[in-house]
């Protein structure tokens, strides 16, 4: 597959206005974090961790290899490659910017005027919950799955909002700050299970349907469309005449690949959430651990 696919082009394959783009945010954060966070409201708090830079660096690396790399290009060929985009975009990168952000810059977001009353709406945990789940089933609704490949607009925009809700989703529970923190372990664990059950009936309408429900992968018409959101329109023209549909580059038939796509992105998904049960769970039990009175270490005097 891989020597098809470089029929599209490097900038099509590596894109190297978006990794231009991720670089400087790497920059920014360092200048905003470091030398110069004195002038973002940072003046007088610590700079963050090395482990905080670290994550949020990892975090860059997550949405590059998502959004950047031949994955994204692939996405567009083979739901399978969709869903592994998918799972990485919304379901771990957002872990590591919001543990890798310093509370400082946090507060500066969640408070600002334009966003405090919207915030703490939205990021109540049921509102949470509910709000990326929906719109994640929603999505991937025939009808608005292939509207989102029809136009760069349309697509971008269906990704932004549904990034932001990921965001708003995860807060609850490994928010980095106190007063946000108001759910208790259990009911955390409790959340993560009620948003895989809620992903499972998406997944499963996915996994089970007998027939290809995505144009963007099944129609030659929406194919070349949606390609066009990531390959470069001087490239696409002058490939559209030998190129026919997905089929050319995958070793799957597309409904093999739907089911499969459903699949991976109900393991994945599953095996994000179990580590975050076991951080979640394991968390709790040391720190109820500490809080037991230790077994006496002198003998009784009788």
């Amino acid at each position: 597959m891989w020597l098809e696919i470089q029929i599209f082009g490097f900038r099509a394959l590596w894109s190297p206005y978006f990794l231009s783009f991720v670089i400087v945010l790497g920059i920014a954060y360092y200048l905003m974090t470091g030398p110069f966070r004195h002038k973002f409201g940072g003046k007088s708090e610590p700079a963050p961790s090395g482990k905080q830079r670290v994550l949020f660096y990892i975090g860059l690396l997550l949405l590059y290899i998502a959004k950047g790399s031949p994955i994204d290009l692939l996405s567009h060929i083979m739901l399978t490659a969709h869903m592994i985009q998918m799972v990485i975009l919304f379901l771990i990168f957002p872990i590591f910017i919001i543990k890798g952000l310093p509370k400082w810059m946090w507060r500066k977001i969640v408070y600002a005027p334009v966003f405090k009353s919207i915030i703490r709406v939205l990021t109540k945990p049921i509102v949470a919950l509910v709000s990326f789940n929906v719109l994640f089933s929603l999505y991937h609704m025939p009808v608005i799955f292939d509207y989102s490949k029809s136009s760069q607009f349309a697509h971008t925009s269906t990704i932004l909002i549904l990034l932001f809700f990921a965001f708003i989703m995860w807060w609850p529970i490994i928010t980095p700050l106190e007063e946000f923190d108001t759910l208790a372990p259990l009911l955390k664990m409790g959340y993560l299970v009620a948003s895989a059950a809620i992903i499972t009936v998406a997944c499963a309408l996915i996994i089970f349907a007998s027939t290809p429900v995505f144009n963007a992968y099944s129609s030659e018409g929406s194919w070349i469309q949606a390609m066009s959101l990531c390959v470069p329109n001087d490239v696409l023209d002058g490939l559209a005449v030998s190129i026919s549909g997905p089929e050319m580059f995958s070793p799957l038939s597309v409904l093999e690949d739907q089911q499969l796509g459903g699949i991976i992105m109900k393991i994945m998904q599953e095996i994000v959430y179990i580590v975050m049960l076991a951080r979640i769970f394991f968390s709790w039990f040391t720190r109820e651990s500490l809080t037991v009175d230790p077994l006496p270490t002198t003998e009784i005097q009788e």
